[in-house]
């Protein structure tokens, strides 16, 4: 594939990967020349790599006597699962974010109705001081979890930092999962307190969560406070809301029991929770002490909660921030997410660099498709990230960001929660800028981290993720678990060796029996990703898709990023979802696509695209049936789910229709009549 950006010999100079490799070579002696080099001597030598990342990142941590990476008994191991790194270590993850004290911004927030406001890092220490004192005055202690129910608001990061600093597990689900989205996640980790907001704004509307948080609480009897929010209201009506939830009978038996005296959970105002002025305190803690619970999307049943340590969520970022991302005191870091999406967790810890983080709540296309574009021009935002379906859906509307704003300041800009098409590529060095380092990147919320990312020393090819991360030893599997040597050979992604980042385990599974069931059954020993991927001439990645979504026409694998590359260019064609039907004894591919309003799915169309697809890609890959849908279901954290859809189509069942953002799309599927001939 072509190179589409080159780095300048400045930009290169003033990297924090070069000054890495200078650093790591004089400490050393080694000689490494380019990222090669320092990606071999990574996954070679990973405790030495880990241990030069911290001390280059300045990480608070007090490191102990052991071994860098061990086995749970403390002995040197590199097998998995099992191994641990740092395991005598002890730090905190609150004190690494929360390093500066000085009157830099450390969060600008912006929101879809034109709101701004800025905090310091002096004030956000004292409020995270203050929200800390009231945790603690609840009796949170380590261990303990702690939720919320939050827009992508200020408060919500220093709610984390303040649970962080206790030693108090973190986990959050974002204000559109409805009722059952939320019990179905919160009510399998218990947490003692619960923060809430009274609402939030999306699309020009106003949405109360005051009442839907109710009805949660009738089935959390775990929650022993709930601490709201004032967002859409100055003074919302805590009375109500007190009486909406001591009169609602507990749908949980063991409620009445559950918490103090039998009382329902203590409502307090955001204001009044903690007194200010008290000392922030930071307690020291292991180095895979639990810091978030994330959960899987719950499209195949009750959502995996996956537990992630301090330390390697620490590392992790700290790695991709520095190194992968560039990022550096003074920087503008934007990542256009909601606090129920891994990119949440991702970009607080950006904290850790001294960049201002700029957070943004509300709709990207309210009130018009350019509102986060004039975001980055007014705040002079230096690292942009969205969604790679964020990018095609611009690409499709009027707005021209390089003829609209100015981008100026912008330097970076990532994509990341499903693959980035070649046209991606060619629209963002057209429509946004020409210089910019465009980093697809890939991982998720199985890692909290990524496993191939950008690079600021390299260049950029159309198409491609610029490297494998530092530290991560992927390679590409076949079917029977030989690594790939071929460029472009297509495969399972896996990673060979362990990290930091691999999830503590999974909640509720004590003898690790689901845990292990994830990631390590189908290769024994080897983290299995679920990518169906390749690796480039330029050592980068090219990701097809998800392996479970892979299409297996005549037997030949065909991933569904290829199709959606084809089609998705196509004027009329908005986006597009592709699965196999099971048909006569083999498989074949279906086609769906959402029109351009104005648009008809007519026998002309219908060629037209089957052409398409044809000259972009295979014949194997053109679809047997295209049909026109209004919807297409997508998850919370709003990925497309191939999977739902081909349940439906075999009238198999969706397990967790509580997992979708848009469950009534599934309608447009059933028993259609295009798919019985």
């Amino acid at each position: 594939m072509s190179e589409i950006w080159h780095p300048s010999p400045a930009r290169v100079a003033a990297a924090n990967l070069t000054r890495f490799i200078e650093s790591v070579n004089a400490r050393t002696g080694l000689q490494l020349r380019d990222y090669d080099h320092l990606y071999a001597w990574s996954v070679e030598q990973p405790a030495d790599f880990w241990t030069e990342l911290a001390r280059f990142a300045d990480v608070r941590i007090d490191w102990g006597t052991g071994a860098p990476i061990t086995d749970e008994a403390g002995r040197p191991s590199l097998q998995m699962p099992g191994a641990r790194f740092f395991r005598d270590s002890r730090l905190n993850f609150a004190e690494n974010l929360l390093r500066f004290n000085d009157d830099q911004p450390a969060i600008v927030f912006r929101n879809e109705r034109g709101t701004r406001s800025v905090i310091s890092y002096k004030e956000l220490r004292d409020t995270v001081a203050r929200i800390a004192d009231g945790l603690r005055a609840a009796g949170v202690v380590a261990g303990d979890r702690v939720a919320a129910y939050m827009p992508n608001l200020p408060e919500t990061m220093i709610a984390m930092l303040a649970a962080a600093s206790i030693g108090a597990t973190w986990s959050s689900c974002s204000p559109d999962f409805g009722v059952h989205g939320i019990v179905d996640r919160l009510g399998q980790i218990e947490p003692k307190v619960l923060f809430t907001a009274d609402g939030y704004f999306y699309a020009g509307k106003t949405l109360d969560s005051l009442t839907p948080m109710a009805e949660v609480l009738k089935q959390l009897p775990s929650v022993e406070r709930v601490v709201v929010i004032p967002y859409v209201h100055p003074e919302p009506d805590l009375t109500r809301f007190r009486a909406a939830v001591a009169a609602a009978p507990a749908r949980d038996a063991s409620a009445a029991t559950s918490r103090s005296n039998g009382a329902p959970a203590q409502i307090i105002r955001w204001d009044d929770f903690g007194t200010a002025g008290r000392p922030l305190r930071f307690e020291s803690l292991p180095f895979n002490h639990p810091l978030y619970i994330l959960y899987s999307s719950g499209t195949t049943g009750v959502p995996k909660c996956i537990v992630h340590g301090a330390g390697g969520t620490l590392l992790q970022h700290q790695k991709e921030h520095l190194l992968h991302t560039d990022v550096q005191r003074g920087d503008r870091l934007f990542y256009f997410t909601t606090c129920g999406w891994m990119m949440w967790n991702w970009l607080a810890s950006g904290l850790a660099t001294g960049a201002t983080l700029v957070l943004f709540d509300g709709s990207p296309f309210h009130p018009g498709p350019g509102v986060l574009w004039q975001i980055a021009a007014e705040e002079r935002i230096t690292i942009f990230g969205t969604s790679a379906k964020y990018l095609a859906a611009m690409e499709k509307s009027d707005f021209v960001p390089v003829d609209s704003v100015d981008l100026t300041s912008l330097r970076t800009l990532l994509s990341t929660g499903s693959p980035l098409l070649p046209d991606g590529f060619d629209y963002v060095y057209r429509a946004v800028k020409a210089d910019v380092l465009l980093a697809s990147i890939s991982g998720g919320t199985d890692i909290v981290s990524c496993f191939a990312l950008g690079c600021p020393i390299r260049p950029v090819h159309r198409g491609e993720l610029q490297c494998r991360g530092l530290g991560m030893k992927v390679d590409i599997f076949d079917d029977e678990g030989r690594s790939l040597q071929s460029a472009h050979e297509r495969g399972e992604l896996v990673c060979t060796a362990p990290f930091p980042s691999m999830p503590v385990g999974f909640w509720n599974d004590p003898d690790g029996r689901k845990y292990r069931a994830a990631y390590f059954e189908r290769f024994p020993g080897i983290w299995h990703h679920g990518d169906y991927a390749a690796l480039t001439e330029n050592d980068g990645i090219v990701i097809y898709g998800r392996s479970d979504a892979v299409l297996n026409p005549g037997g030949v694998r065909i991933g569904t990023a290829e199709i959606y590359s084809a089609v998705e260019g196509l004027p009329e064609v908005l986006e597009s979802l592709a699965v196999g039907q099971d048909w006569q004894n083999d498989v074949r591919v279906v086609l769906f696509i959402r029109l351009k309003p104005g648009c008809a799915l007519d026998e002309p169309l219908r060629k037209k695209i089957r052409d398409t697809i044809r000259s972009n890609t295979s014949p194997r890959h053109v679809p047997a049936k295209i049909i026109a849908v209004p919807d297409l279901p997508r998850t919370l954290s709003g990925k497309l789910t191939e999977l739902a859809v081909r349940n439906v189509i075999h009238g198999l069942p969706v397990k967790n229709v509580d997992a979708l953002a848009n469950p009534q799309a599934l309608e447009h599927f059933r028993d259609l009549p295009d798919l019985t001939n």
